[in-house]
């Protein structure tokens, strides 16, 4: 696996690589040759996305709490203290290089709740799309047991299927997917890939664990699990050296997890499987041609709708005759794209009182059939 190759890359920092050895203060040496790894990357032409813990960590180190026992309102207080001092130091390193930092807190529901996930997939696309890289964390200062992911790596795993990333880095305190603990077994081995998530692959992870951190080898196999169904690869790797994305690839020590389709396959597959459509777009010759060709759907080449149905709801789209020809996720409403089918882009602000998007269904949101 080629990691310079890919053009889109999501890097997991899990909290216990942030904090110093002291266990009293943010790791800063080691956040910033993570900075330089990910500026050298950015330069090579790779948009990249951080998800990363810390903020509980850094606001135990403000307040001066230690590890002292804290109330679930407590640290979900401590979590938005500690966040704004984690964003800060990310977005001085970055400063220094031109780079710009923008932070996006998520909770469960933010990536399951279809018109939210698309909200938050073209927000995404659009910072990448800027140069500006998104530092992601799960918003504990509002996220209680039953809208919580729990861990990061399950997270990321979400957002690298999401913002359709070619490979998902988890920074690890240890270097790779073995055969069984390292720490609790001298003879595990490495496993250098992984290309199906197999029975006996899956028994490995039992009982295996990192020292730091709500995750564990079995949530990394969870990770895994989501990013390789989106077509992403996934690559576990030593975090703890300065610079360590460098430091991989000069040892290319680690454990890659290997997808077998790439992420538009993914989600091609995603939409022609898909059972339950919510309504028909029906569309003009031209817009039939249009999309034969590989454009999106505008407005303008809509002829009518039927049924009712939100933004985010995967729809059919057919021919005047009535032919299907293709299955999309809409960027709008039933009721919005009424109003705006046979209109020009130029007028969907007029017409509805906001501008959400030119497309009515990207074409990275749409399989001809």
């Amino acid at each position: 696996m080629d990691l310079l190759s890919c053009k889109r890359i999501v890097i997991k920092i899990g909290s216990a690589l942030l904090v110093d050895e002291s266990g009293e203060c943010l790791n800063t040496a080691w956040l910033t040759s993570l900075v330089d790894d990910v500026v050298e990357l950015t330069h090579r032409g790779i948009k990249i996305i951080i998800v990363s813990s810390g903020a509980m960590a850094c606001g135990r180190f403000i307040l001066a709490l230690g590890n002292k026992q804290l109330s679930l309102d407590s640290k979900q207080a401590i979590s938005a203290v500690g966040q704004i001092e984690l964003l800060h130091h990310y977005q001085a390193l970055l400063n220094q290089h031109d780079l710009k930092a923008a932070q996006v807190l998520l909770t469960l529901e933010d990536t399951e709740a279809r018109a939210r996930y698309i909200n938050l997939r073209n927000t995404l696309k659009k910072l990448l799309e800027m140069s500006i890289i998104p530092i992601i964390n799960e918003n504990d200062s509002v996220a209680t047991a039953e809208i919580r992911y729990g861990d990061n790596d399950r997270l990321a795993a979400r957002v690298a299927q999401i913002v359709d990333a070619d490979a998902l880095i988890l920074l690890s305190d240890i270097d790779g997917f073995y055969t069984d603990d390292p720490r609790r077994n001298a003879e595990a081995q490495l496993i250098p890939l992984v290309e199906g998530l197999t029975p006996d692959i899956l028994a490995m992870a039992q009982g295996s664990s990192t020292n730091h951190g709500s995750g564990g080898m079995k949530t990394k196999l969870d990770a895994a699990d989501i990013a390789m169904s989106g077509g992403c690869h996934m690559l576990i790797t030593l975090g703890k050296p300065l610079n360590p994305i460098k430091h991989y690839l000069l040892n290319q020590k680690g454990t890659w997890f290997k997808s077998d389709i790439t992420p538009k396959k993914a989600k091609k597959r995603w939409l022609q499987q898909h059972l339950k459509l919510s309504g028909s777009i029906i569309i003009d010759e031209g817009a039939v041609n249009a999309l034969k060709k590989g454009s999106s759907l505008l407005p303008v080449g809509i002829s009518s709708i039927t049924g009712q149905f939100g933004k985010g709801a995967v729809v059919n789209v057919m021919t005047q005759e009535q032919h299907e020809i293709a299955r999309g996720i809409a960027s709008y409403s039933s009721h919005d794209l009424k109003q705006i089918s046979g209109k020009n882009t130029k007028d969907i602000e007029s017409i509805l009182g906001y501008y959400g998007c030119d497309e009515a269904i990207h074409r990275d949101n749409l399989v001809i059939l």
